[in-house]
């Protein structure tokens, strides 16, 4: 299950981490990196979120939904 959005463990999120559904698998590595940037620097508004502990922060990752796809093909 997703977390919900943490300003606590954002200001601690050393790593970033994207999960494509196999569906998307046929996107080029650019359009991929465009998306993921768009996803990770408003984070806040991602279907699906999950935060990792680790040594030394946390990793937050991003599973890529079709609605997140929507939202930021509109930007």
């Amino acid at each position: 299950m997703a977390n919900a959005f943490d300003p606590y463990r954002e200001a601690l999120v050393v790593e970033q981490h994207t999960i494509w559904p196999d569906e998307y698998e046929d996107w080029s590595p650019a359009d991929r990196e465009r998306v993921e940037a768009m996803l990770h620097a408003a984070a806040e508004d991602v279907a699906e979120l999950d935060y990792l502990r680790q040594h030394t922060g946390f990793a937050r990752v991003i599973t890529v939904t079709p609605a997140d796809l929507e939202r930021v093909s509109a930007i």
